[in-house]
């Protein structure tokens, strides 16, 4: 196995300098925003742009390219893409909105003052009905398709 041959892998190759020029954007983008060079988003999960974004559209970007757009890899990157933005930019933005209000209420509490906790009762997941309904869904969809396609 030659291990040179990785930094012949034009998918790795896109998908890391996507996500190494995200991390680098964040300094200057911070900087606009709040006027600080904060030098700790080179390694922040946050910010814009987000790495999680770039990595996985540029590896898919890549693949397309090399392999094709109607290819199996393709269609995999994509639907990987999906699922890493969607987590990027729904379940982990709420849950980092959930942080900054619970940071004020323990605040508030250390003041003395008392909430409700009905404030924080929100869903960020699916329940299993949900996700074995997606499950299904899924599989269905695809068993359609491939027999009409062939």
């Amino acid at each position: 196995m030659n291990l040179l041959a990785i930094f012949q892998n034009h998918a790795l190759i896109s998908g890391l300098a996507g996500w190494l020029l995200a991390q680098i954007l964040k300094v200057p983008f911070e900087y606009l925003r709040s006027r600080k060079w904060k030098w700790a988003m080179l390694l922040a999960a946050g910010g814009m742009p987000s790495s999680h974004s770039a990595l996985m559209v540029g590896a898919t970007m890549a693949i397309g390219l090399h392999d094709g757009f109607d290819s199996a890899l393709f269609a995999l990157g994509v639907a990987i893409t999906m699922i890493v933005i969607y987590d990027a930019a729904g379940v982990r933005r709420q849950a980092g909105m959930h942080a900054e209000r619970i940071n004020v209420l323990f605040e508030e509490l250390l003041r003395g003052h008392i909430w409700s906790e009905e404030e924080l009762r929100e869903v960020l997941g699916h329940t299993p009905l949900e996700v074995t309904g997606g499950i299904l869904l899924g599989i269905i969809v695809a068993i359609v398709l491939w027999m009409v396609w062939s």
